[in-house]
């Protein structure tokens, strides 16, 4: 026998409505409420998020969460020229760290990552950003609905592989995008959706489709 379906969107005991996942575990919320699906155009930034996805790979998120405030210091502040600087050392230091996740592929992808940043002819911002979908008509009704990968995250990986980035996969880089803002997979019902926030900026053109990738 199954039980009742589990609600896509839940009333908070602060009277609003969020997205299910992001209704329960206090830091979730905060993440729900003030960062996911909210535009993002600080290159640093992006660069953490892009990191941090990275490392949430075959993990739940609240795991990275919980675990960023010890990320950001072992990383510099996810400060690109630092980390780029990190070497082999820093590397086996941080696999004794268990304050972060001790995964020798993803912290030697993160010194990695820092380096093909660094090597941009534009910035961090520009390049993804570049890869924007068009803005939803409307929210998703449904969990269901959200997609794993799209056209634009398989074309966003394959166009950072290219730059040497590492632990950039389909699935992944959509992560970033709703991470960022790129797309807002607030459901509908939600008091972030875009539905719920009239003003809300939509996404930049995108280049992806005038480059005809």
């Amino acid at each position: 026998m199954t039980g009742p379906a589990r609600p896509d969107v839940v009333v908070g005991d602060d009277g609003l409505a969020r997205c299910a996942w992001g209704a329960s575990d206090p830091e979730y919320r905060r993440y729900h409420d003030e960062e996911w699906g909210t535009p993002q155009h600080d290159s640093d930034v992006l660069f953490e998020k892009l990191c941090l996805e990275g490392f949430q790979a075959g993990l739940s998120w609240i795991t990275i969460l919980r675990r960023r405030p010890a990320f950001r210091e072992v990383f510099h502040g996810f400060d690109p020229e630092r980390v780029a600087a990190m070497d082999a050392g820093d590397v086996e230091r941080l696999l004794g760290d268990a304050r972060i996740i001790r995964h020798r592929g993803k912290i030697e992808a993160t010194v990695s990552n820092a380096r093909a940043t660094l090597a941009l002819d534009g910035t961090l911002d520009e390049l993804l950003w570049g890869f924007a979908p068009p803005p939803r008509p409307a929210p998703l009704v449904s969990f269901t609905e959200v997609p794993a990968t799209t056209t634009e995250s398989t074309a966003l990986s394959r166009r950072l592989r290219s730059l040497g980035f590492r632990f950039v996969g389909p699935t992944t880089m959509y992560a970033l995008m709703q991470a960022m803002g790129m797309v807002d997979d607030h459901l509908a019902g939600c008091h972030r959706s875009a539905q719920a926030r009239p003003g809300a900026p939509n996404a930049t053109p995108s280049a992806f489709a005038a480059d005809g990738v």
